[in-house]
């Protein structure tokens, strides 16, 4: 059975790049009828914190990422990396290395005077000296030193690294603690993953790991190194590219099957589809349609296919969405009309869950007119076209189509164009110059406060 894995460190949040990891490893999986396993690399002592964990495990759930197993802790699995380090130092291919820091500083020093690239020259690997006392030893892989590496990564292609080329790396930190090398190939084997699925800044590591699980005889998974996004400028994706947490989206009103369905399309695409739910992304998904180029962020796009999707969603579930928002900024919704009518007429106009809170707001609540608005829509003519357009709807049915017959009663009685009723309509209405059609606005917003606030505007 295909099994693939998250491991995600939490030291920050759950950014873009992490996500389109997560959802590829999730998908591929999902894709073959496999299982999906959490884990969380928690062994920076230092950065780890609960928060980050935490965000991380609202972000998967907020872009439907589900896992099979998990979320496992690096840190509630120390006695296991302990266990292999002794497996490792009892076949000869792990040593204890006593070198200090001011040592390793000096040998990087000397090597970058002469040019070379800086690398642990091996100095404890085969030493017969007596271990300095006092000194807490790490542990190091004893690295074959003939010899190369050949993996066929499912994205990239065949890759060939000579063993010359890494030195020693440390696998045990003197704390008992793993590196992030030794823990990751003790975690995948005992996870039983098959297909290791991860950022392509990950390449380098590969031979190490792979040297790992060669020394304690196991079952080599396949690798897959996705290519990391830039942003639209072309330069490393930063915050100022819209690099931010994933429940940041949420919170600026994004929709989650927009935001998946973006990252689905950062660097892999099926044929010329731009629109897809998560069924149909799980059904297409494969390794072999991911570019091996970088992909690029662009906000603008991902603006067009929320906005597809909020015009494409369930008038409740964005009515669910809209309170919240309206409820943060303190405005009740009991004294105006259905929010569900609200978001059906508002949804096609906007492109985020706030933007379409600060159009409804004059459904709930009346709103102060501007004096520059005064001045330049309600002159005495536009008046008086909104005093007839007053008297036409005492005693109407309130419909649509009644209050679009008033409308064009009032144009044709006093030979005037509809701009010259509808614009100071919504500025005494409303309190600004646009809104959705007039007519569906008034009738939304309600007979009896339509005429309380032309009365207030002295009308």
């Amino acid at each position: 059975m295909i099994r693939t894995r998250f491991a995600p460190s939490p030291t920050g949040y759950l950014h873009i790049g992490g996500a389109r990891t997560a959802l590829f490893s999730w998908a591929f999986a999902r894709h073959h009828g496999g299982q999906f396993i959490l884990r969380i690399e928690d062994t920076d002592l230092e950065r780890s914190t609960e928060a980050s964990t935490q965000a991380i495990l609202d972000g998967l759930n907020w872009l439907g990422i589900d896992y099979d197993e998990g979320p496992f802790y690096q840190m509630q699995r120390l006695s296991r990396y302990q266990e292999v380090v002794d497996q490792l130092l009892a076949t000869g291919h792990a040593y204890y290395c006593y070198a200090s820091k001011e040592e390793l500083e000096a040998l990087r020093t000397a090597q970058r005077e002469r040019g070379e690239k800086p690398r642990y020259d091996g100095r404890w690997r085969d030493s017969q000296e007596t271990p300095p006392s006092g000194v807490k030893p790490v542990i190091r892989f004893k690295t074959p030193l003939t010899g190369e590496v050949t993996f066929n990564d499912l994205v990239k292609g065949p890759i060939t690294v000579a063993n010359s080329e890494l030195d020693d790396l440390v696998i045990m930190r003197s704390d008992g603690v793993p590196t992030y090398n030794f823990g990751v190939v003790v975690d995948d084997l005992d996870m039983a993953i098959t297909h290791v699925i991860r950022g392509d800044d990950h390449v380098n590591n590969t031979p190490r790991q792979i040297n790992i699980i060669k020394a304690l005889g196991a079952t080599i998974p396949q690798f897959a190194h996705v290519p990391m996004i830039l942003g639209s400028d072309g330069e490393r994706l930063s915050k100022r590219h819209g690099a931010v947490s994933v429940t940041q989206y949420r919170d600026e009103g994004y929709l989650p099957q927009a935001l998946m369905n973006y990252l689905a399309r950062l660097g892999w695409s099926h044929g010329d589809e731009e629109m897809f739910n998560q069924e149909q992304f799980i059904e297409w998904f494969d390794l072999g349609h991911i570019s091996r180029s970088p992909a690029r962020f662009n906000p603008e796009k991902l603006d067009w296919l929320n906005q597809q999707y909020l015009k494409q969603a369930d008038d409740k579930d964005i009515a669910l969405l809209l309170k919240q928002v309206l409820d943060q900024r303190g405005v009740s919704i009991h004294q105006g009309p259905e929010i569900n009518a609200v978001v059906a007429l508002l949804k096609s106009r906007v492109t985020l869950i706030p933007e379409m809170a600060d159009a409804a707001l004059y459904f709930y609540q009346r709103i102060e007119i501007s004096d520059e608005l005064k001045e330049q829509h309600l002159t005495e003519s536009n008046l008086l076209a909104v005093k007839r357009f007053k008297e036409l709807i005492q005693f109407v049915e309130w419909t649509v189509s009644d209050i679009s017959e008033c409308l064009k009663q009032t144009t044709k009685e006093l030979s005037i164009k509809m701009p010259q009723i509808g614009i100071p309509l919504r500025v005494i209405v409303c309190g600004q110059t646009q809104t959705p059609s007039i007519d569906q606005t008034l009738y939304l917003i309600g007979r009896e406060e339509v005429l309380a606030r032309l009365a207030l505007a002295g009308v």
